[in-house]
């Protein structure tokens, strides 16, 4: 049990120095003796669990689309606050995004053209965005005159910049630099009604990572909805 482990040890380190380097220097431009000197491995430990740089590549990216799909998590159809959530979610994925080296990574990847890899995040990140929009609309929660594609990719096209800003600046990956874009957002996408009850800021309760979490509350066991706790500051989102 001791080896085995050691084993997954030794692969999620592999993985994570293969992301950090892949991020820095890019996939071409990254070596196996660089992503070793970072782990602090052997070529040979490296090799045993991966035959090249490319499954290197192939782990890191699928890791990162597990990530984003535990951010995510599955369309709830009947959440009560369809918008908060994806307001929330993407505070969420903006924070993971300055803490998660593996997950950056993958999104380096998608828009690296050296990169020969199948997974798209963005793609993966947009169809839960225009799921969500949805929804919002199925409630009643989007204005009338909202085109959904238009709100699909603008609001896609806001976070992924988002997050190339945030390789050279992990500001621009912080609540702070998230909220603004909802403030200017919301009063185009949402109903005036549904708009009082979302915070641009992001609901105090943590946003989902397995679709179970409403925004703002909490499901009870029989579907019901516990308040959200007091938000202190900053230190929620």
């Amino acid at each position: 049990m001791a080896k085995q482990n050691r084993a997954v040890r030794t692969r999620q380190e592999l993985i994570r120095s293969a992301a950090e380097t892949f991020a820095r220097s890019g996939f071409a431009e990254s070596s196996i003796t660089q992503i070793c000197v970072r782990a602090g491995l052997s070529h040979g430990a490296l090799h045993f669990h991966f035959g090249n740089k490319r499954a290197l590549g192939e782990a890191v990216e699928s890791a990162a689309a597990e990530t984003l799909l535990h951010i995510t998590g599955n369309v709830p159809l009947r959440h009560p606050v369809p918008l908060q959530l994806l307001v929330d979610t993407s505070h969420l994925l903006a924070r993971r995004l300055s803490t998660d080296a593996v997950l950056r990574a993958g999104f380096c990847l998608g828009s690296d053209a050296t990169w020969p890899g199948g997974a798209d995040l963005w793609q993966q990140w947009q169809d839960w965005v225009q799921l969500m929009l949805t929804v919002a609309r199925a409630q009643g929660s989007l204005a009338a005159d909202i085109v959904l594609d238009d709100a699909v990719a603008a609001i896609t096209a806001v976070v992924a910049g988002l997050e190339v800003l945030g390789r050279r600046d992990p500001q621009w990956h912080s609540r702070q630099a998230v909220t603004p874009f909802w403030r200017l957002m919301l009063p185009q996408l949402a109903t005036a009604q549904a708009r009082a009850g979302i915070a641009p800021e992001g609901s105090c309760a943590e946003p989902p990572e397995g679709g179970e979490r409403a925004a703002g509350a909490e499901w009870g066991e029989a579907g019901g909805r516990r308040a959200a706790q007091p938000c202190d500051a900053l230190s929620c989102c």
